[in-house]
């Protein structure tokens, strides 16, 4: 069974909570002492009941001000697929959690609200959700009960919002009329508008392709953690423990260690003492080889025919994370997989207007939650491939040096030559 990793956006007020509170309720994914608990606040809607964005909202502060703030994270599943929601918020000053929880998500589901149309925030999410290279987008057309269900009214925004969407990266854009609060068309159809005759949302969940997602083609394997028991029953063993992030590993490969440049082949894949026949993106795995490499947390097994140059100087999307501006000369830790080096921003190119994708150049800073390209030089090799050929492979954050907070969210755009 696969899964799922999506996100849900949108303006303040749109029922991002309130629309995965309905999905959870209405699949009976809710533990008896968390309904009880929602019961017990007094919290209830106009119509008298129970107020089910209560199940993702978290935080005292989400509670009291009914907004959520942090990026909520729920699991769920059905026969056919497993699923990971992140909740995220909706103000702009919270634009960068956004980012954490949209960087593994397979599909945004973005919320409008049908009284109100295409809003900046819904151009902004989406625009976001494009640049982090999410494939799916699903609208979802919230609140259609407050406007009759009205068919004119979602055929306006769907409309309005396809002009808009020309703008953005996407594979794929579907409209769903919806109601979190009524719960039509959420999990099941809507007798309230039989002019939709699309799946709820969740049966399109359960049906939008994502393994065509993963990059198979360029195998990368970071290493964790190297397993040497050194027990009478496993004196020699020697295994690299991590996920394959992008590609296919089996038996008898030829590979590559990097940046050392050792060859070896591949003695056996396992995953829990078992051996794999192959093992594949996004698997945990431990990988054996014929030979006793120098191979330590950090290095990367790649295939011989298939292999990234290793560079120190690159350019990026980046999302600044933190109230101290960033300037150029910045210098920084940056995280890359299981590497981690000190890095230095040369230059910042320009910032994106994350409401029109326009480029504004002339920037000497970035503030909190803006998207900028800059130029980065590291202090040792990395092996990077663009984000847009591999996700995976492509990402990366940027750490203070003396707080060690995250300060910054980067996808890279072009290697140096």
């Amino acid at each position: 069974m696969d899964i799922l990793r999506f996100i849900t956006a949108g303006n303040v007020d749109d029922g991002k909570s309130t629309l995965i509170g309905r999905m959870l309720y209405d699949t009976k994914q809710i533990y008896l002492d968390q309904l009880e608990a929602i019961e017990s606040s007094g919290r209830v809607n106009e119509d008298g009941d129970i107020d089910l964005s209560l199940l993702t909202d978290g935080l005292k502060a989400e509670r009291e001000q009914g907004i959520t703030i942090d990026v909520a994270y729920k699991y769920f599943n059905t026969d056919k697929r497993k699923f990971i929601i992140a909740d995220a918020p909706g103000h702009i000053q919270y634009t960068r959690n956004m980012v954490t929880g949209a960087s593994n998500s397979n599909l945004a589901i973005i919320l409008v609200d049908a009284r109100k149309g295409v809003q900046e925030q819904t151009r902004r999410h989406s625009i976001i959700s494009s640049l982090l290279g999410i494939p799916h987008l699903v609208i979802c057309i919230n609140k259609m009960d407050l406007v009759g269900y009205d068919e004119a009214i979602y055929k306006e925004i769907v409309a309005d919002y396809t002009r808009f969407a020309g703008k953005l990266n996407a594979k794929a854009i579907s409209f769903i009329p919806v109601s979190a609060l009524k719960g039509d068309n959420i999990v099941d159809g809507s007798d309230a508008m039989p002019w939709y005759t699309g799946p709820s949302l969740l049966q399109h969940l359960e049906e939008v392709p994502v393994s065509a997602d993963f990059n198979l083609e360029t195998a990368r394997f970071p290493v964790q953690y190297v397993i040497r028991p050194l027990t009478a029953e496993y004196h020699d063993y020697r295994g690299y423990a991590g996920k394959v992030i992008s590609g296919t590993y089996r038996k008898g490969d030829k590979i590559s260690v990097l940046p050392s440049g050792q060859h070896s082949v591949i003695k056996s894949v396992e995953i829990a003492g078992a051996e794999l026949e192959e093992a594949f993106a996004p698997m945990s795995v431990v990988v054996q080889l014929e030979d006793e490499l120098d191979i330590s947390r950090g290095d990367v097994i790649v295939k011989q025919e298939n292999q990234p140059e290793p560079v120190q100087e690159f350019e990026a999307l980046v999302c600044w994370m933190h109230n101290k501006p960033l300037k150029p000369g910045a210098r920084l830790l940056l995280r890359h997989n299981a590497a981690e080096v000190r890095s230095v921003v040369k230059e910042i190119q320009y910032k994106v207007d994350v409401n029109t994708l326009d480029h504004l150049e002339d920037i000497d800073q970035v503030q909190l939650n803006d998207i900028c390209r800059v130029l980065i030089r590291t202090a040792s090799p990395l092996l990077l491939d663009t984000y847009d050929q591999n996700r995976s492979n492509g990402g990366f954050i940027l750490v203070e040096e003396t707080s060690f907070a995250t300060v910054g969210a980067g996808m890279v755009a072009e290697l140096a030559d």
